[in-house]
């Protein structure tokens, strides 16, 4: 290996530089069972952060027209509480959010296919914390769905 290859795989990420070197990490998901494909295959980064958008934009719209009635500094602060309150319950009764059922994807309990009320309320916590939802696995699961041992996979 030159300096440049040794370079260009610390550019990389060690991640690329394991694949260039054989190693087979499979894809994500399949550790846990899960298709690769399809309905029932981890969600992606990209429609997990837009159902979030929609979650957050609706508790900011929620929070400033029903609670502060008008945008101020204490506003964040109830969309936190609204969200919170609107994560636990969606998702520890129906499994999805509304920005999660509008983007189809659906929260699932690794041993029983359903979040239990508690799972769902611990891992809300978690998620508006916001440092454990930063912290993925190789399967690109957040810290809050390991801690929870929940997935968030697409309907």
């Amino acid at each position: 290996m030159d300096k440049r290859e040794a370079i260009g795989s610390w550019l990389s990420g060690p991640r690329a530089a394991a694949e260039e070197a054989g190693v087979d990490f499979g894809y994500r998901g399949q550790q846990l069972g899960l298709p690769e494909e399809g309905p029932g295959s981890i969600a992606r980064p990209g429609r997990r952060l837009g159902a979030l958008v929609v979650d957050w934009g609706m508790s900011m719209l929620i929070a400033s027209q029903l609670i502060t009635h008008g945008y101020d500094q204490a506003t964040g602060n109830w969309a936190l509480l609204v969200f919170f309150v609107m994560s636990v319950l969606t998702v520890g009764t129906l499994g999805f959010s509304p920005g999660k059922r509008l983007f189809r994807l659906r929260v699932v309990d690794l041993d029983t296919g359903q979040v239990k009320p508690l799972r769902a309320l611990l891992r809300t916590l978690l998620l508006c914390l916001a440092v454990p939802a930063l912290i993925w696995d190789r399967d690109g699961r957040g810290l809050h769905d390991r801690l929870t041992r929940t997935v968030e996979v697409r309907i």
